[in-house]
């Protein structure tokens, strides 16, 4: 089982090796989005998505909702 973590993709930092900054709760790092992009959806309209990562790459796309629940989940995780 591994742990997807949700962020938010706030900027492409270089188109050619799809590479972008997520912001996952006022933390940025840059991270790998080769596995969300395709024709329809290119790196370029990634910015603003809402993805887990997970070891360095975006895994998938999630909606806002589902990244505030999964968040808070986490947070209260931590506070045990």
């Amino acid at each position: 089982m591994c742990l997807g973590i949700p962020g938010q993709i706030i900027e492409i930092t270089d188109i050619q090796n799809k590479l972008a900054v997520v912001d996952i709760g006022g933390v940025k790092r840059q991270v790998n989005i080769a596995c969300i992009v395709d024709e329809q959806h290119p790196p370029e309209a990634c910015v603003g998505d809402w993805v887990l990562v997970h070891v360095g790459f975006a895994m998938n796309r999630i909606n806002e909702q589902e990244a505030a629940e999964t968040l808070q989940l986490l947070q209260e995780i931590a506070n045990i």
